[in-house]
């Protein structure tokens, strides 16, 4: 592969769908055989292969306890992954605190607000979330009460320092609990036997992961989807350009996205 580089991808311009053979999905595997994504293996005749490019590993409830932070003194939390919410409410239940029915719940996108509800009954008076899956559009929905909460920011020791630089120099109160932890995946492997013409990244860690395993990378070597305003930028911090991105104004899924980019191939 040649050295990476900021081009502009295969993408539309040259990119057909016969091309498109494998396409890697950067998340395990549905547990449901009705996911969307397997419609578009039988639709468009191509393979889709799921592995994660992290691995989270929970930091043990006697850990966080070295933190001194004490969760019930504060009444909203930030979320910017279902990972966070995971390891907020495993941790609550592990050291066997009650959540307040009251506490106020910031998500950086719709779709995490709505995982809420594995954990607590969704009421949109107490969960907000940005219009845009933006950091900006999150901080728009914290800054109309920042005054009278405070706040938790549940995260991996590799949190999201423009989230903690926001609440900072804008007079937060908060604190940041890291309840996990998240280590690369070595995927070398299946990248020796497979080449992936669509490769979908969903964190900004699991472009790290990404890179980390393909070093000599190139923007010509696979068109990139990315979910996330986060992942986007730490994609192009890297020199590269994602051909799709979500969400967008079509929608707000990876599914959905890959459907429509696909199409668009289909016609040609």
């Amino acid at each position: 592969m040649n050295t990476k580089m900021a081009s502009k991808p295969l993408g539309t311009d040259l990119l057909t769908l016969g091309k498109i053979k494998n396409v890697l999905i950067t998340q395990a595997r549905p547990e449901s055989e009705k996911s969307p994504y397997f419609d578009l293996e039988k639709k468009y005749g191509v393979s889709l292969e799921f592995q994660p490019l992290t691995e989270v590993l929970p930091i043990p409830s006697r850990d966080f306890r070295k933190q001194k932070i004490d969760i019930t003194a504060f009444s909203a939390v930030i979320f910017t992954s279902r990972n966070a919410i995971d390891h907020f409410f495993r941790t609550c239940e592990e050291m066997r605190i009650t959540v307040s029915q009251d506490m106020k719940y910031f998500c950086v996108t719709e779709s995490i607000a709505l995982y809420l509800q594995k954990f607590t009954l969704y009421r949109k008076r107490k969960v907000f979330y940005g219009e845009n899956g933006t950091n900006e559009s999150l901080f728009d929905a914290i800054k109309k009460h920042k005054e009278h909460e405070k706040f938790l920011y549940p995260c991996s020791e590799n949190f999201d320092s423009e989230i903690t630089n926001w609440l900072a120099s804008n007079d937060c109160d908060y604190a940041i609990p890291v309840l996990y932890k998240v280590e690369l995946t070595d995927i070398t492997e299946l990248l020796k036997k497979k080449d992936f013409q669509v490769v979908c990244i969903f964190t900004p860690l699991s472009v790290k992961s990404w890179l980390k395993n393909q070093p000599d990378f190139s923007q010509d070597d696979a068109v990139i989807g990315v979910f996330g305003d986060n992942t986007r930028k730490a994609l192009i911090a890297e020199g590269f350009d994602p051909e799709i991105v979500v969400p967008n104004e079509h929608t707000k899924n990876m599914a959905t996205a890959l459907d429509i980019f696909l199409g668009g191939l289909l016609k040609k």
